[in-house]
């Protein structure tokens, strides 16, 4: 029986992730509470907006030093993602380090920024967290920012380039894209993410 777990960080997404997990039939309680996120098998990062903003709010509520410590699958959600890696460009800020990287922004010529809308995945290989999800899958992305590829990406997206869509290394995983807002690529990564094992 998996007790996932949202962390309350702000932002509108939160209703439709819920809602995304309770259509998987699952219940994610919303909390800000350490303890109650160290009890949880799961637990989703999701973010929208600024990256300081995002680690201020973490930091606040003591999370920044809880999250590198957890054992249970994690997922990252689109700035979620991003606050798992070293540093973000935006506002030159310090993440949460678990990750290799820096968020970096779009250049103005690659197209219009924020990246906005449905693009493609690129899965690199075979990976727990993208079964069932291949090249013909699409997901909906809005975010300014991204992680080139590197050790821990297993799908791109492409945007004037390869960019990490979706990240894995041991327990900690991260899509840049919105798997609530993306139909049934999203429900399946998010179904695949809770039937990940529990503690590692």
């Amino acid at each position: 029986m998996t007790d996932p777990v949202i962390i309350a960080g702000g932002g509108a997404n939160i209703a439709s992730l819920q809602f995304a997990l309770e259509r998987l039939g699952q219940h994610a309680e919303l909390s800000a509470d350490p303890a109650r996120i160290a009890r949880a098998t799961h637990v989703i990062l999701p973010g929208v907006g600024a990256a300081a903003d995002g680690m201020a709010r973490l930091t606040a509520a003591g999370l920044d030093r809880l999250l590198p410590a957890l054992r249970q699958p994690v997922l990252g959600i689109c700035l979620g993602m991003q606050l798992l890696f070293e540093a973000s460009d935006e506002g030159d800020v310090r993440c949460l380090g678990i990750l290799p990287g820096r968020a970096r922004r779009f250049a103005a010529t690659v197209g219009p920024v924020p990246h906005m809308g449905w693009s493609r995945l690129w899965p690199l290989g075979p990976h727990p967290l993208l079964e069932g999800i291949g090249n013909d899958d699409w997901a909906y992305f809005v975010h300014s920012y991204a992680l080139g590829p590197g050790p821990a990406t297993i799908a791109t997206g492409d945007y004037g380039g390869p960019f990490s869509a979706v990240v894995s290394c041991g327990n900690f995983h991260g899509t840049q894209f919105h798997p609530e807002r993306s139909a049934a690529t999203g429900a399946r990564l998010l179904a695949n993410f809770l039937g990940l094992s529990g503690w590692s």
